[in-house]
């Protein structure tokens, strides 16, 4: 049996070796942990594990990157994808990109950069609970 998948996506590779480090440390081997670079890298590893019939649970991703704000991004992962839990991270998201991506994309929770390590944790175990 496949284990479900964290996704992490930010335009920073440090952030995302953090995240990455933070949530192995917490959840061993009970997920699978994916990055992505850019919201266009990360809808193709959600294509590519939807087509292996694998189930990304989380995802995490930054608000500013370039080409798409984290907000649009997460609306359209929660329009197309539902079941998948999100959560927005930044130092720099205006209260407007907040507030829309709690609307339309159902955002579970909103951390802001830098994030203090039992937060985050405290903040993906409630989405998966």
């Amino acid at each position: 049996m496949s284990r479900p998948v964290l996704l992490f996506v930010d335009d920073e590779k440090l952030v995302l070796d953090t995240l990455l480090v933070q949530a192995r440390s917490a959840f061993g081997s009970y997920y699978e942990y994916e990055t992505a670079q850019s919201a266009e890298e990360a809808w193709e590893l959600i294509a590519e594990y939807r087509e292996a019939q694998r189930r990304i649970v989380l995802l995490i991703s930054d608000w500013l990157m370039p080409l798409e704000k984290g907000d649009s991004f997460l609306i359209r992962v929660a329009e197309k994808y539902p079941d998948i839990k999100l959560i927005m991270l930044s130092a720099y998201a205006d209260e407007e990109a907040i507030e829309r991506a709690k609307r339309y994309a159902n955002l579970f929770a909103f951390l802001r950069k830098p994030w203090e390590r039992d937060q985050l944790l405290s903040e993906i175990k409630n989405a998966l609970s």
